[in-house]
C-alpha cells in the first residue's frame, strides 16, 4: 500500500542531510596559489581571501576558476559520501 507520509519522512531526512553537508562545506577550506594570485575559498564556494601582486585580470580569473573547481570537487565528494542524489530522483518517481 502506498504511504505518502513515508515519502515525506524520507524527503525530510534527505533535506536534513543536505543541510548538514552544507554546514560541513562551509567549514572546508581550499587554498589556490596560481600566477602570483592567492585565493582562499570555502567548500560552499565563498571566496574568503584574494591577494594579487599586480597581475592581469586573466591571471585572477584563472585562479578563481581553479578555486571554484576545487571547491566543487569537495562538494561532489560530500554528495557521494551520502549516496548522491540518485535516491531522491527515484523517490520522486524518476527511477520508475
Amino acid at each position: 500500500m502506498f504511504n505518502p507520509f513515508g515519502q515525506i519522512s524520507e524527503l525530510k531526512k534527505m533535506r536534513d542531510q543536505a543541510m548538514q553537508i552544507q554546514r560541513q562545506l562551509q567549514e572546508e577550506v581550499v587554498i589556490v596559489d596560481k600566477h602570483g594570485v592567492h585565493i582562499v575559498i570555502t567548500g560552499d564556494q565563498k571566496i574568503k581571501e584574494l591577494q594579487s601582486n599586480g597581475k592581469s585580470d586573466n591571471d585572477i580569473r584563472d585562479a578563481i576558476n581553479e578555486a571554484v573547481k576545487k571547491s566543487q570537487e569537495v562538494a561532489a565528494k560530500k554528495l557521494q559520501a551520502m549516496g548522491g542524489l540518485g535516491s531522491l530522483g527515484s523517490m520522486l518517481g524518476g527511477g520508475k
